[in-house]
């Protein structure tokens, strides 16, 4: 399991660490108490805190760098991944020790502010990456997407074939709803599962284009003829195609809400990796006007 090869990853050893430059940090910010100057960002205990909350920072942002290493011997990515889960929520509190606090309308308070930013949307991070696969796979039923895109080409086939064997209005619209089923669309379209599916119906001897959202259009047209038909020869048929178009619904359910939650992941680091570029380039900034004017 995810959570148990990164969050518990030899013996959450990260974890440890974490605990332990936190102490050590929270220890040298308490040594300015007896000093005559305040805790501030410009002694050397700010400077020492700032200097780890740095390298920390930079050596973070190098996860992405590791992942696309197949054949490095740095570390798995698994501990590489632990380490970034620990030790990128320790910046926070560095991070704060290191500013005492103090914080105003400048490129320093910038710093800190995407700082904060990164590591608060590294926790939404570690949330989809942890309960994401068993989402997945509860959500596939054990199967893969391809096997879903598998399973719904059959069903069209099988839904296009019994359609002809009923009246030629059924025909004309269990065939147009499959024709005419969206799925995916944009980003908004695949995290909101929009469903712009639609059928054609016969209106007054002429086609007509109506929603089908979810299939419920076509489910209910077929489900209202079984009761009108008057041989048995066009229950069987109308009772069979019934079956097949419920089977795709829920084919199509399963392989909208895989897409929302693929979709959820990538948006997340949409916003998570430009975030951290913007958080290094504010870094650099705060380090350069630090040694030039303080």
């Amino acid at each position: 399991m995810i959570h148990t090869s990164i969050l518990g990853y030899r013996s959450a050893r990260y974890l440890w660490v974490t605990i332990i430059l936190i102490a050590i940090s929270i220890g040298i910010y308490i040594s300015q108490s007896g000093s005559d100057q305040p805790a501030n960002g410009g002694t050397w205990q700010g400077y020492t805190t700032g200097t780890l909350g740095a390298l920390l920072i930079l050596w973070l942002s190098l996860l992405g760098v590791r992942k696309r290493r197949y054949r490095s011997r740095t570390g798995s990515v698994a501990g590489w991944t632990s380490a970034h889960v620990y030790l990128g929520t320790s910046v926070i509190i560095i991070g704060t020790l290191h500013s005492a606090g103090q914080l105003g309308w400048n490129i320093h308070s910038l710093a800190y502010v995407l700082m904060c930013t990164v590591v608060v949307s590294g926790f939404f991070g570690i949330y989809y990456y942890v309960s994401l696969p068993d989402k997945l796979l509860l959500n596939r039923g054990g199967r893969s997407r391809e096997a879903l895109f598998e399973e719904l080409h059959k069903l069209d086939a099988e839904g296009r074939s019994a359609a002809e064997l009923c009246s030629s209005d059924i025909t004309v619209g269990a065939t147009s709803a499959i024709e005419r089923t969206s799925i995916g669309g944009g980003v908004a379209a695949q995290l909101l599962r929009s469903d712009n599916s639609n059928m054609s119906v016969p209106v007054n001897g002429k086609p007509k284009i109506v929603e089908n959202k979810d299939q419920a259009r076509v489910l209910t047209m077929i489900a209202a003829r079984i009761p009108d038909a008057q041989r048995k020869s066009e229950v069987e048929p109308l009772s069979n195609l019934m079956s097949i178009m419920g089977r795709r619904q829920a084919v199509i359910r399963r392989i909208v809400r895989d897409i929302q939650l693929q979709g959820l992941l990538k948006v997340w680091l949409y916003l998570h990796i430009p975030l951290t570029f913007a958080l290094l380039v504010s870094l650099v900034a705060h380090i350069i006007s630090t040694f030039l004017y303080w």
